[in-house]
């Protein structure tokens, strides 16, 4: 079984592309909603909330955990390893392919303000984005609006935050929020073609292929810590699936 944790619908991005690739896996999807935002608490905070998510999973029979949130990536992801004997894929910033397919050699990295407080991200532009102009740019409010109603009348509240940056020459969007990835046309059309955008959702789920064992009979199971009845219609909205949600 193969468990997916965020602290909202985030990781759905990253579930609905690991679910095109290994159609018969068996997966356990768990929303943290009790506790979100996850980018506005310190990353002690979201480190407790993470090994407490991971381990439910665990007992659950999840063999492999994707913490499919950058935030909780960034604030407890070697934790979670050191914690826990099953593979854990995480998430990290696209700061290698955004360096390299740059143009203009100015990047921006969206993300939570959570995000941008732990070492992952510093040591990636350290480690590949030499020479390269790269800008952590904080989108407060986004995920809550993803989890609210977004991206359906989110272009203008984009355009305008995204304006500054785009200003700056940038050419390259990175997103680093699970959250994001739902917002990826509207971004675009915010911003424009010439601009590239990389999601590395589809990379992350790659990589549960390559880690995780191979199986099963293509069920999910959805939980959350929250109203299961408002993550029902959450995933309706985003993936147009209707689904019975539990809550934990």
């Amino acid at each position: 079984m193969i468990g997916v944790y965020d602290s909202g619908v985030g990781g759905l991005a990253v579930l609905r592309h690991i679910r095109r690739l290994l159609p018969n896996a068996d997966m356990v999807y768990l929303a943290d909603q009790a506790h979100m935002p996850y980018g506005v608490r310190s990353l002690e905070d979201v480190r407790r909330l993470a090994e407490a998510a991971v381990g439910s999973l665990v007992v659950r029979g999840a063999d492999t955990v994707v913490v499919a949130c950058n935030t909780a990536s960034a604030a407890a992801l070697q934790h979670l390893r050191s914690m826990f004997a099953v593979p854990i894929v995480g998430m990290e910033p696209a700061v290698k392919p955004a360096a390299a397919a740059t143009r203009s050699g100015k990047v921006v990295v969206l993300a939570t303000p959570t995000t941008f407080e732990g070492a992952v991200f510093d040591d990636l532009v350290g480690r590949f984005a030499s020479g390269i102009d790269v800008i952590a740019y904080p989108c407060p409010g986004w995920a809550a609006a993803v989890e609210e109603s977004w991206p359906a009348g989110s272009e203008a509240a984009i355009a305008a935050h995204l304006a500054p940056v785009i200003a700056r020459g940038v050419d390259t969007i990175v997103l680093a929020c699970t959250h994001y990835s739902f917002l990826d046309d509207a971004i675009v059309a915010a911003v424009g073609s010439g601009v590239t955008l990389i999601d590395p959702a589809e990379a992350v789920a790659r990589q549960v292929v390559r880690v995780a064992a191979t199986g099963g009979t293509g069920t999910t199971t959805y939980l959350t810590t929250g109203d299961p009845e408002r993550l029902s219609r959450q995933i309706e909205r985003l993936l147009g699936e209707q689904v019975v949600v539990e809550g934990v």
